[in-house]
């Protein structure tokens, strides 16, 4: 599996996406639960991506899609959401 900043970044330079279709699912420790945030809405930083002002870890990125279509997921375990 390619590693998640990798993939962000060929998201990003490589010309084959659409920006406007791809979406992102982290998982919320507080609210225990996968949230979906936009591609177009966020900013890649070293480790993190930030949204509204908010440091998000790219580990906590599970799931990539592309029009609705799965492109990159990482496995949720136990011990992510304890």
């Amino acid at each position: 599996m390619i590693p998640i900043k990798q993939f962000l970044n060929k998201i990003k330079y490589s010309g084959k996406f659409n920006p406007k279709d791809i979406t992102l699912y982290y998982y919320d420790r507080f609210l225990k639960k996968l949230i979906k945030i936009d591609y177009e809405n966020i900013k890649l930083e070293e480790n993190f991506i930030i949204i509204n002002d908010s440091q998000i870890p790219l580990h906590r990125i599970y799931e990539i899609r592309n029009k609705n279509i799965i492109i990159w997921k990482r496995e949720l375990k136990e011990k992510d959401y304890k």
